[in-house]
């Protein structure tokens, strides 16, 4: 929901938790009409490239990390359109580990959200170039004032973007995934690997919207435990949709961390000791929002809902 002050849209706190798929589907709509804007349109002898990073970022998908930039940004009365465009960032960054994710020298996949992947649709080598394009626009998106007036809030974002994405982060975490096969992981290499590949873009989204505030540290340590709680939630039952949901549902291949001799949590606790640690960690991110109060409904509901999640 949107609501104005001074003149300016600003994200507002309306929204009951019961309305959670309705409010992620508006956050769907607001950063898919972002990405259109501050995506390029196929141009000139290069417009396949253009083409590609389209299909890949406008493929379905929850929108998740975009979600949570706009409901944080919200707890700070950060301006919807500034927001927006932070959304779109990391979704077009996340949407470039996809696409590299799905090579024949990674994943090597077919499927993603239930259509060919880009190296699929187009070819290997554009779907490289597409996914290079995804990574540098994210940072040109951040980096451009319509973001924020304030330097020092864009350099912020820049900063821990890079942090989030990079060698100590998801590129660091897809290392160890590619090592993961060969390797007798425990229990803590497991979640270190998974903070790293997947949870370290949650917390980006999460500080987000504190870094656009200009919050106190301490709000940005807040909602970066929460999502780093929430992150292992997501990831837990995606290794529980891989064991026991099916393609069609998932949109993507399953069976796969078997099938490589991957470790997971899920191997490791069992199909019940993973769901019991999904909760756990669900109700622990919640409890991490309280000072907020009744600011966060989304928030606070979010993990929860990621429990039944289908796919």
């Amino acid at each position: 929901m949107v609501g104005t002050k001074g003149g300016a849209p600003k994200i507002s706190a309306g929204s009951p938790s019961s309305a959670l798929p309705t409010a992620m589907q508006e956050a769907s709509r607001i950063v898919d009409e972002t990405l259109d804007r501050v995506l390029p349109k196929p141009h000139g002898l290069h417009g396949r490239v253009h083409e590609a990073m389209r299909y890949a970022t406008f493929a379905g998908g929850k929108r998740l990390r975009p979600f949570l930039v706009l409901n944080s940004a919200r707890l700070f009365g950060v301006e919807l359109a500034r927001a927006a465009r932070v959304a779109a960032a990391i979704e077009v960054l996340h949407t470039y580990s996809l696409v590299h994710d799905d090579l024949p020298c990674m994943d090597d996949d077919d499927l993603r959200r239930g259509r060919p992947t880009t190296h699929i649709a187009f070819d290997e080598m554009t779907a490289v170039l597409a996914g290079d394009a995804l990574l540098t626009i994210a940072f040109e998106i951040l980096a451009n004032a319509q973001t924020h007036p304030s330097a020092d809030v864009r350099n912020a974002l820049v900063l821990r973007l890079a942090e989030a994405a990079g060698n100590n982060g998801m590129i660091g975490g897809q290392m160890i995934d590619m090592q993961a096969p060969q390797k007798a992981f425990g229990t803590d290499e497991i979640v270190l690997l998974q903070r790293l590949k997947t949870g370290q873009l949650f917390e980006f989204s999460c500080e987000a919207g504190a870094i656009l505030g200009e919050a106190k540290p301490q709000d940005r340590d807040r909602l970066r435990s929460y999502a780093r709680d929430m992150g292992l939630v997501f990831q837990i039952t995606d290794d529980l949709l891989d064991v026991t949901s099916t393609a069609e549902k998932t949109g993507k291949a399953v069976g796969k961390d078997k099938e490589q001799g991957k470790a997971t949590l899920v191997s490791l606790m069992g199909i019940d000791g993973a769901r019991a640690e999904a909760t756990r960690l669900a109700r622990r991110a919640v409890a991490t929002l309280a000072p907020y109060g009744n600011s966060a409904p989304e928030l606070c509901e979010l993990p929860l809902f990621l429990l039944d999640r289908e796919s």
